[in-house]
């Protein structure tokens, strides 16, 4: 059984154990089924089928990823707006998460890299 985020500061760190084992299907498994991939730069991947090709794609290269310094994470009810320092200095990568019924979260919106 893949692990589920039970904050949304364990999205980031889920996203990369899981790319790290060249699992698309895992790290698609922390979108919403209608989210927003803002990637590659400049377009917009909606849903989990998309995703999940851009992230196969992007994983078929074998890149290794690493977690990064989060920022402070703001939450409201069931929304959280999650970032991290990236260390490639892209600017930025922020994603907004929303709190499953059984308490865990998903990304509805992932920019990552501004």
């Amino acid at each position: 059984m893949t692990s589920k985020a039970r904050t949304p500061e364990d999205l980031a760190r889920l996203f990369v154990e899981f790319a790290n084992t060249g699992d698309a299907d895992a790290v698609v498994g922390l979108y919403e089924e209608d989210a927003v991939l803002a990637f590659p730069p400049g377009s917009r991947t909606v849903g989990r089928t998309a995703i999940r090709d851009v992230i196969a794609q992007m994983l078929s290269s074998g890149p290794v990823f690493t977690v990064e310094d989060a920022l402070p994470t703001v939450t409201n009810c069931e929304l959280a707006i999650t970032s991290t320092d990236p260390a490639d200095g892209t600017g930025g990568r922020t994603q907004v998460a929303r709190r499953q019924s059984d308490g865990t979260w998903l990304r509805v919106l992932d920019r990552p890299e501004a």
